[in-house]
C-alpha cells in the first residue's frame, strides 16, 4: 500500500539479504540510486586468529608536572567569598556586566602568551592553575592585606595607595603565585621563558579580577559612557600592564631554574625580579597620577612594551637552537634523520612538515602535531638529562622515543 502517490518503481523497492551478524535476514535495506542492485550478499571472512592489539604509547612521568585537585579545590573556596564579595559591594548586575567585558582583555592576554608559549607549551594544569592564582588568590591576598593596613593606620590618599602601596602587595601576592607554580611544577619550570609565562599568566588573571572592579565601579559612577572610557584605557590600550610586571618576576625565576638554582636561590633572584616588577608597576601607576598618561604612554610605554615582546623573541629563538642541538644528538644516534630535525626544531620546518602532513592520505596534521609536541618536550628532557637535575628524566626519555617513533611510523603508514 503507498500513501501520497503511486508504486514506487521496481528498481527503487527495497531488497532483502541476510544478516552476517545475526539480525533478522528479511530486514529490509534501501541501497542508493547508485547502488548496484543485488539480492545476496556472502559475509565477510573470518579471521582464524585476532592479530595483536597495538599497545598503549608510554606518558612522561606526571609528578612534578600537574596541580593537585586540593589546591584547585582551596582556590574554590577563596573563590566563593569573593563571589560574595562582589556582589555586596557592588551589586549583582553590575558585577555580572564587568565580569563579562573584562573577558576580552583577559582573551587578549591569554592569546598573546599562547604565541609565546607554541614552542614548549606548558602543561594545562598549570596554565588553569597560574591564572586561577591571579584572578583568585593574589586578589584575596591583595585585599586581606588592605583591609589589615586600613583597621591599623586608617585610610590613605590614593595616590600613595596607587603608587607605594598596590605595586609592592600586588606584586608580592602574584610573585607568591609564580614560585609556588616553579615547587609545583619544577620539571616544567627550567627557563626564562616559563618564567615570563607563568608570570604573565599570573598577571592576566589577577588583571581580569581587577577589571571586573573598575568596570563595575565605573558603570555605577558613570553609566555606559565612562565605562566605556574605562575599557579604553585598560581592556584596549593596556591588557599586558598586569601580565608584563609579572613576567619580570617570573623571568628571573625561570633564569635561576636554567642555571639549575636550588629552591632558595631561584626565591632569592624572583625577589631581585620582584623589585623590578614593582618599580615598573609603579612608574605605570604614577604616570596616570602625576604626569599626562597618554604622553608617557606614547613616548615611554609603547617603546618598552616593544622592547619586551623583542626580548621575548630572541629567548624563543634561543629555545629553538637549543632544541636542534638536542635533537641532532638523537639524530646522531640514529633516533631522527637531519631532515627530520630540520623540521623539528625550526619554525620554517615545522609549517613545511604541516603542509606535507595536510597532504597525506586521511589529512594527518594532528600526529605531525604530536610529532612536533614529542620531540620539542624530548629535547627539552634531553636537556635535563644532561644536567643531571631531574630524577624521572630517563624515564620520560624512554617514553618519548617511543612515542615519536610509533608517531613517526603512523605518518608514514599506508
Amino acid at each position: 500500500m503507498t500513501f501520497g502517490g503511486p508504486a514506487a518503481p521496481q528498481d527503487s523497492q527495497p531488497f532483502h539479504r541476510p544478516s552476517a551478524t545475526g539480525g533478522h535476514p528479511d530486514r529490509p535495506v534501501y541501497a542508493s540510486a547508485l547502488a548496484q542492485p543485488t539480492v545476496y550478499a556472502p559475509p565477510a571472512p573470518v579471521v582464524a586468529t585476532p592479530g595483536p592489539a597495538l599497545p598503549a604509547l608510554p606518558v612522561p612521568v606526571r609528578k612534578g608536572r600537574t596541580v593537585s585537585i586540593w589546591l584547585f579545590g582551596l582556590l574554590g573556596f577563596v573563590l566563593v567569598a569573593l563571589v560574595g564579595y562582589f556582589v555586596w559591594a557592588l551589586g549583582a548586575e553590575a558585577s555580572g556586566i564587568g565580569l563579562v567585558i573584562a573577558l576580552v582583555p583577559l582573551a587578549i592576554v591569554f592569546l598573546g602568551v599562547r604565541l609565546i608559549d607554541r614552542w614548549e607549551p606548558e602543561p594545562k594544569t598549570l596554565i588553569a592553575f597560574a591564572i586561577a592564582w591571579g584572578a583568585i588568590a593574589a586578589i584575596g591576598l591583595t585585599l586581606l592585606v588592605d583591609l589589615a593596613i586600613t583597621m591599623v593606620i586608617g585610610m590613605r590618599s590614593d595616590t600613595l595607595s596607587a603608587v607605594i602601596q598596590a605595586p609592592i602587595i600586588e606584586e608580592i601576592a602574584k610573585g607568591l603565585g609564580v614560585y609556588l607554580i616553579f615547587l609545583i611544577g619544577r620539571r616544567t619550570f627550567d627557563g626564562p621563558v616559563d618564567g615570563i609565562v607563568y608570570g604573565a599568566l599570573v598577571g592576566g588573571g589577577f588583571a581580569f579580577t581587577e577589571n571586573i572592579q573598575y568596570f563595575a565601579i565605573s558603570l555605577i559612577e558613570g553609566g555606559g559612557t565612562q565605562l566605556t572610557a574605562t575599557f579604553i584605557m585598560r581592556g584596549l590600550l593596556s591588557p599586558f600592564a598586569h601580565a608584563m610586571f609579572t613576567a619580570l618576576t617570573g623571568f628571573a625565576m625561570g633564569l635561576a631554574a636554567r642555571r639549575h638554582a636550588s629552591k632558595s636561590a631561584v626565591l632569592g633572584a624572583g625577589s631581585i625580579g620582584l623589585v623590578g616588577a614593582m618599580l615598573l608597576h609603579g612608574f605605570w601607576n604614577g604616570s596616570a597620577v602625576f604626569a599626562d598618561f597618554f604622553a608617557l604612554y606614547i613616548t615611554l610605554q609603547v617603546p618598552l612594551f616593544i622592547g619586551f615582546i623583542l626580548a621575548i623573541v630572541a629567548l624563543r629563538r634561543e629555545e629553538a637552537r637549543v632544541t636542534r642541538e638536542r635533537l641532532e644528538e638523537y639524530a646522531v644516534a640514529g633516533w631522527f634523520t637531519p631532515e627530520e630535525v630540520t623540521m623539528l626544531a625550526t619554525p620554517a620546518g615545522r609549517k613545511v612538515g604541516m603542509r606535507w602532513a595536510a597532504s597525506l592520505r586521511g589529512d594527518r596534521r594532528p600526529l605531525m602535531k604530536q610529532f612536533i609536541r614529542d620531540a620539542t618536550a624530548l629535547a627539552a628532557v634531553r636537556q635535563r638529562v644532561i644536567t643531571g637535575r631531574d630524577v624521572h628524566a630517563a624515564d620520560d626519555e624512554r617514553a618519548l622515543l617511543t612515542r615519536s617513533g610509533a608517531t613517526r611510523a603512523a605518518l608514514l603508514a599506508y
